[in-house]
């Protein structure tokens, strides 16, 4: 009989210091070419175009992610809450697993070669075909991943308002973009987290840290995420990706790698993601890349000059206002822009009307709720004026226009 104990992979993680891989299956799902794939998917897309040591991987993020999970469920055991070992590693996988789904520009892909299906369905597809091949040990994670078992907190732990998905990404992007206004107390919260009546709670003395939280997600999405440049950077690469499709379905044999060729000539749409998991497998960042250098040499003078535009970050000017623009101004524009090149299509590539919405904290999904010194569980904006106010008071949407920067 061997009684050598199981060696697992500890990995230095900038962020954290040094993460044990808590269990051998948790190791086999790392060590799987699904999960290997996200090593090539940028955590922040083209966030580098502003902010560039943004280059970390979703790889980085989820391993980040399940170490906060372990830590959380470790308080929680040790005040008393039941936690078997099929849903410790249920929710480690689950929350390992929870980005498998996203692709290269994951908002770009989702509104043009995988239209209509989002990372979230894609992660579950995934999901599935992992727990068949592993002969059902993912049966739990997926409940956990589907809001759907019954230990409410696992859920919410993986998806809410202040889950561990949460809690590293705006302390690891705080990080590489060097944001400061992102570093949150991301040790403190999940020791003051609890269990009540089956959900989530944070104790009373951990309202100053879950408020730090709100607002450091409040201004990372405005001041990182939904910064004008990012902004104009994803609309670029989102309407190159629609160039593409409508030339190839219109019969144009255009460079791209297999993965990739698969999605442009799809033209039926994907109702069930689990039939397009194989080659969503295979796609990463690097198609794109070595695409947008060929097409940037393509015939067609839209395509190519997105392209060399993205490349060489001759970026579209981007107009971002508190109130809708004015239907004189945006046909003043799309005047403008139209004057500029030849061809029906010439507009709508290169003028974009839009708008984007930050919400710092909703009551309707998976809300924070705080566990008071008397008992009671209340939540976060009944006892937080600080939230309270900031809801009231807080503009939502910004709105914007995107051209040529030679407009001027």
């Amino acid at each position: 009989m061997n009684n050598t104990p199981p060696k697992y992979k500890i990995i230095n993680d900038p962020v954290y210091g040094f993460i044990s891989i808590p269990d051998r299956f948790i190791q086999e799902l790392i060590d799987h070419p699904y999960f290997q794939r996200l090593r090539r998917i940028k955590q922040m897309g083209l966030a580098h175009y502003v902010y560039p040591g943004a280059h970390h991987t979703r790889f980085h993020h989820a391993l980040g992610a399940m170490y906060l999970m372990d830590e959380a469920l470790k308080v929680l055991k040790d005040k008393g809450v039941s936690i078997t070992d099929d849903e410790r590693l249920g929710a480690l996988a689950a929350v390992l697993l929870h980005d498998v789904g996203h692709g290269p520009f994951s908002h770009a892909l989702e509104s043009t070669l995988v239209k209509g299906v989002s990372h979230e369905a894609l992660s579950l597809a995934f999901m599935q075909e992992l727990n068949e091949e592993f002969d059902g040990k993912l049966h739990t994670a997926i409940q956990i991943f589907k809001g759907e078992y019954p230990k409410t907190f696992l859920c919410n732990l993986v998806s809410g308002q202040l889950d561990v998905d949460r809690l590293d990404y705006l302390r690891r992007d705080s990080f590489y973009t060097g944001v400061s206004e992102g570093v949150v107390g991301a040790e403190r919260i999940i020791k003051l987290i609890s269990v009540v009546d089956n959900q989530l709670v944070v104790e009373e003395k951990g309202i100053y840290s879950v408020e730090k939280f709100l607002i450091a997600r409040r201004l990372m999405y405005w001041q990182v995420y939904l910064h004008k440049t990012v902004i104009s950077t994803e609309f670029l690469i989102l309407n190159i990706l629609r160039r593409v499709k409508e030339l190839t379905l219109k019969g144009r044999t255009l460079f791209s790698g297999r993965a990739l060729a698969y999605f442009l000539h799809r033209r039926e749409p994907i109702t069930t993601p689990r039939e397009i998991v194989t080659m969503f497998s295979m796609l990463d960042d690097a198609d794109v890349a070595a695409s947008l250098k060929e097409w940037s040499q393509d015939e067609d003078p839209i395509l190519s000059d997105l392209c060399q535009r993205i490349l060489n970050r001759r970026l579209f000017k981007i107009e971002l206002s508190n109130l809708p623009f004015s239907d004189e101004y945006l046909a003043q524009m799309r005047q403008k822009v139209e004057a500029m090149g030849t061809g029906d299509d010439f507009l709508s590539y290169h003028f974009t009307h839009n708008e984007v919405e930050n919400t710092i904290y909703s009551t309707k999904n998976s809300p924070i709720r705080i566990l008071l010194k008397n008992g009671e569980v209340k939540d976060i904006t009944e006892v937080s004026e600080t939230i309270r106010l900031l809801k009231q008071v807080e503009n939502q949407k910004k709105y914007f226009i995107l051209y040529p920067r030679e407009l001027g």
